[in-house]
């Protein structure tokens, strides 16, 4: 059987515990240097060098949920505090790397769209097209206060908002230049309609007004290499699959088993075909993490080594935080059948109840969720025979999770991407070539074309507001004259 190669991305994120809590005080582990430019240069770079098709870059933009008492217990533990913006950073490693994608996590509630816009654009400019945008709406109530929200906003609500959100940002990236509008002409023949350094038939104002926004425009930068970024979505509540079908070109998931996420996967796609777009167009890329062994014993001993250094709280509270609920001083097998009634992460619960055999969900089980439930323990071989059964359930690719930095993507590269090489599983890294038209777009790199499909609904708003370009609403010289004579 020819395999097709999955794609692989990086989840990280800039602050010193992302998902596996406690690992951080592992003597090899060097993510407390996450203020360092340093680090994070050559770790991507490293990353791009051995085939890597993504550097994702997780967020938060405010605190979880209060644990242990309040939220204290999250800056003792280090969990996702502190944590800086993706966007800076991304920016920084755009300038020394050439072909691997650079994606984000930004919420609706944290930016203005005009103002999103206009940096995503920029960035994607200065990467030559290798940007790429995680949709996500926070569930975090903190998140909310801190941009001007009283409390948390209601799941539906939340995701109304950000279909409005990305509609703004479409009408800009896809509506508001047309692909030749920018002209540069450096001649001086203007009878001859050169020297102009932009057709004003070619750009528009797109005059959003919605129940959240209301944008006149037009978007301030030209059209990028891919105008829209690339699009993932991690929701998996019924609205948030909703969303993703319409919307997404890959989705985040962290499901527990092969069976729910092929379950996912099919559901999605079901509901984007119904909505006239491929069932290719969404890919889905799994979170895992791994433990290695050169042996399934050596492995399983390294698995218990790690599984020691880990910090249950921290893990608890990552996942319990989301949801709304302060579970800290709880007895650890306590269940939480409560939690569905929080407007809170609805489909992490979900995922929850069904890894539990009889769907009753303990806070031990939030600790596993988060630090065994997605992880592989094996030789790069058994590793290698796991990543096949992912790919036949439907998994386009891997997130692949951390412990230690850069040391868990060290083991990955140097024992089991040789293995998934040799099974067509990952791509041969490919080095610059000299004389080339340059790198290839994220978009390009995953899809085979640099642009958003037609069948996309950002595509509906390409050439929809010519009656709004700078020429079009232009008031005629002789009008004018006529009105100053008057």
């Amino acid at each position: 059987m020819t395999r097709k190669p999955l794609i692989l991305s990086a989840f990280l994120m800039n602050t010193t515990s992302h998902i596996i809590g406690g690992a951080w005080r592992r003597p090899e582990a060097e993510q407390h240097r996450f203020n360092e430019l340093g680090h994070w240069v050559s770790l991507v770079q490293k990353l791009e060098s051995e085939g890597f098709d993504i550097a994702f870059f997780a967020d938060v933009v405010g605190l979880y949920g209060n644990h242990e008492g309040g939220w204290a217990s999250h800056v003792r533990r280090g969990l996702q505090i502190p944590a800086n913006d993706p966007l800076v950073l991304v920016s920084a490693l755009a300038a020394v790397t050439d072909r691997i994608g650079l994606a984000l996590t930004s919420s609706v509630i944290q930016a203005h769209p005009f103002a999103f816009a206009r940096q995503l654009s920029t960035l994607d400019h200065l990467s030559g097209g290798r940007v790429g945008w995680n949709v996500v709406t926070s569930a975090s109530a903190n998140a909310h206060r801190n941009f001007g929200g009283e409390d948390l906003a209601l799941h539906s609500d939340r995701y109304d908002w950000a279909e409005e959100y990305l509609d703004v940002c479409y009408k800009l990236w896809e509506g508001s230049w047309d692909d030749d509008a920018l002209l540069q002409d450096k001649t001086r023949d203007h009878e001859r309609g050169t020297g102009l350094h932009g057709d004003p038939a070619g750009v528009a104002k797109i005059n959003h007004v919605g129940p959240r926004y209301s944008v006149e425009g037009p978007h301030l930068s030209s059209p990028s290499p891919q105008r829209t970024p690339y699009l993932f979505q991690a929701g998996s509540s019924d609205r948030g699959r909703e969303v993703a079908a319409r919307h997404a070109e890959a989705t985040f998931s962290m499901a527990p088993r092969r069976d729910i996420a092929a379950a996912h996967a099919r559901d999605v796609r079901d509901r984007a075909e119904r909505l006239g777009r491929r069932r290719e167009d969404v890919a889905f890329i799994q979170g895992l993490s791994f433990v290695i062994g050169s042996t399934e014993t050596e492995a399983r001993a390294r698995a218990a080594d790690l599984d020691e250094s880990l910090d249950v709280h921290a893990l608890i509270a990552h996942t319990a935080g989301s949801l709304g609920v302060d579970v800290g001083h709880l007895p650890i097998d306590t269940p939480l059948e409560e939690l569905e009634h929080t407007e809170g992460a609805q489909g992490h619960l979900s995922e929850l109840r069904a890894m539990a055999p009889n769907g009753q969900v303990t806070l031990r089980d939030l600790a596993h969720f988060r630090a065994q439930a997605t992880r592989i323990v094996g030789t790069p071989e058994q590793i290698a025979d796991e990543l096949e059964a992912w790919q036949d359930a439907g998994i386009d690719g891997v997130n692949v999770i951390n412990a230690t930095l850069p040391g868990s993507y060290d083991e990955f590269i140097d024992h089991v991407l040789p293995v998934l090489r040799e099974r067509g599983l990952a791509r041969t890294p490919v080095e610059p070539q000299a004389g080339s038209d340059g790198p290839a777009t994220l978009r390009g790199r995953l899809t085979g074309a640099d642009r958003l499909p037609a069948t996309h609904p950002a595509a509906a708003h390409r050439g929809a507001f010519a009656h709004l370009s700078a020429e079009a609403t232009e008031t005629p010289r002789a009008e004018l004259l006529a009105s100053r004579s008057a």
